[in-house]
């Protein structure tokens, strides 16, 4: 019977039908795109070698095993070595893929031609369901429309106010001095992770922020139930989308939002049921607000007799309930914001976590980092402890312009970030046909061309070690480089560029900033557990170190001053 069908006339034809249609389309696609990389001048980049030229198995299973052993950036680093070019081609599951470290080519995928590659694809099936659609996880109309709903909640005034993160500083020093020994000598104290303590600084300072209340993991015996749920909640929801990420397109076989906290509750319901209960607030509180000012604006109109009358009572009146309720909210509350550009409590939820997710890791991977290096770099934590002590006489806290106005501070930061940037790979998928202006035939110098679905991805990491950039010792953390170093536009990517550049990054820099000078203020030595102990990675959706921190601050002799 099966025999007898398949020998049919018209299945015959039908499958011979589609077979022709498909080679011609196949031989058809060819030929075009022949010619469009013809006319681009595009010539081929070099290709890395692999085993399984087909779907590059070889490749993906080296990088799996280079992860696990802390080593990833540095095999991804050493393969530009290992073809002799700043660009090249391999296979990822099949699909054709180009790694690059050329500033022009990244200049081109993050900005020249940013409307032909996208990002959703990767993150996707990997995250929505644990952030939904929001600034971190889409493209296009959707995209710019998050960006442009929360880029103004990160003007100066909202980054230039430091008081917001004073008690939350008060909070780390406190949790500093209980993981030390109370009853030694500073000598004798116990090592602790500081790394740890910074994450939880990073959580309850944006929270704060976000939400209008923080979750205070620094302080796990005043925090509510709810809050430390939520902050479980939040790490394994985050643990689990990364790994679905890793994955790449097999995230979607294995289906995501399965991981759960210590409650066996699902991580995702936790997080979500905690976040949704200040967006109804806010959402209420907008809607009461807005029916208030109609109310009032149709009474004005129905009497204006008695408007005229009773205008300066009235006018008192209103007076004093607004600041009646600026009083009971006297903080800048970025869901507060959001809520007047749009009600859906849906669309609110999600750009929060994309928030919380994107702004938590990147300050706490900064500061990791940083006070890694500081603790083998004695000289550097006392030039910024003089630094300190020159610009805040008498131990006073900074002003925004005085953060700003410390330059060995800032070549700190910067020097961290190049040595260690907070996200040293990126990648994006090709949405057409397109062209990188860089990387290709002998002398790696000719443009290559990129079909549709091509996975393009660059290693800043490699990039911020670039000789010819940062001189001869490029593996060094020496912030002085930056007394002199002024690196070329697209050289330097510590928070990505073009449409997409980290609308936070000044947030981020001057929370960062004054941790570092109220723990300089607060404690005369960083010193290391290991001081021979070499830099681990540790990479997440940031780069952080990997095992941590673990150093003592230790106070001068008989040093008491309090910050």
């Amino acid at each position: 019977m099966l025999l007898s069908i398949l020998l049919s006339p018209v299945f015959l034809f039908a499958s011979t039908t589609i077979i022709f249609f498909y080679t011609y389309h196949t031989i058809s696609l060819f030929l075009a795109r022949r010619r469009f990389a013809r006319d681009h001048g595009c010539q081929s980049a070099a290709a890395l070698k692999m085993r399984d030229p087909i779907l590059g198995l070889d490749v993906l299973l080296a990088s799996i095993r280079a992860g696990k052993e802390h080593r990833l950036l540095e095999m991804l680093t050493a393969r530009f070595a290992e073809t002799n070019s700043d660009t090249f081609t391999s296979k990822r599951l099949g699909a054709p893929a180009i790694m690059t470290m050329a500033p022009a080519n990244v200049k081109a995928i993050l900005s020249t031609r940013f409307d032909d590659f996208a990002i959703a694809p990767f993150r996707q099936p990997a995250l929505h369901g644990f952030l939904g659609d929001g600034i971190f996880t889409t493209d296009g109309s959707h995209w710019a429309a998050s960006r442009a709903m929360i880029r103004p909640n990160f003007v100066r005034d909202q980054v230039a106010d430091l008081d917001a993160f004073e008690s939350h500083v008060q909070d780390l020093l406190a949790a500093i001095h209980s993981s030390s020994s109370s009853s030694s000598s500073s000598a004798q104290q116990p090592f602790f992770d500081l790394q740890e303590l910074f994450f939880k600084f990073t959580i309850d300072s944006a929270t704060e922020f976000l939400f209008g209340k923080s979750v205070r993991s620094l302080r796990p015996g005043s925090s509510g139930a709810d809050e430390a749920r939520f902050a479980e909640a939040f790490a394994v929801a985050q643990a689990e989308g990364l790994d679905l990420i890793r994955l790449g397109p097999l995230a979607r076989l294995v289906g995501p939002n399965r991981a759960r906290i210590s409650t066996g509750e699902r991580a995702v319901d936790v997080v979500h049921a905690y976040v949704d209960q200040f967006v109804d607030e806010a959402v209420r509180f907008r809607e009461e607000k807005v029916a208030e000012e109609k109310k009032r604006g149709v009474g004005g109109r129905e009497g204006a007799s008695r408007v005229v009358e009773k205008g300066e009572e009235e006018k008192k009146a209103g007076k004093e309930e607004e600041e009646e309720a600026n009083n009971k909210n006297n903080k800048y509350v970025f869901l507060h914001e959001l809520a007047t550009r749009t009600t859906d409590k849906k669309r609110l939820r999600s750009e929060l976590l994309n928030v919380l997710l994107a702004g938590r890791d990147t300050t706490a991977s900064l500061l990791g980092n940083l006070f890694f290096e500081l603790a083998r770099r004695p000289d550097a934590w006392r030039q910024l402890r003089a630094e300190a002590a020159s610009t805040l006489p008498g131990g006073r806290r900074p002003t925004y312009a005085e953060l700003r106005n410390m330059p060995y501070l800032k070549w700190c930061l910067n020097e961290s970030l190049r040595t260690h940037p907070v996200v040293p790979l990126n990648t994006r998928i090709a949405t057409r046909d397109t062209t990188l202006p860089t990387g290709g035939g002998p002398h790696g110098t000719s443009p290559i061309f990129l079909p549709r679905g091509t996975i393009a991805s660059w290693n800043v990491h490699a990039m911020h070690r670039a000789p010819d950039t940062f001189g001869p010792d490029p593996h060094a953390f020496r912030p002085e480089r930056w007394a002199t170093l002024r690196p070329a536009p697209w050289h330097y990517l510590p928070f990505n560029g073009g449409p997409r550049v980290c609308v936070g990054q000044q947030y981020a820099l001057t929370e960062a900033g004054y941790v570092v000078v109220r723990l300089a203020q607060a404690f005369a030595r960083v010193v290391p557990r290991e001081a021979g102990e070499a830099w681990r990675e540790g990479l997440a959706l940031t780069l952080c170190v990997g095992g941590g921190v673990w150093v003592r601050l230790e106070k001068e002799d008989g040093e008491g001053a309090e910050v």
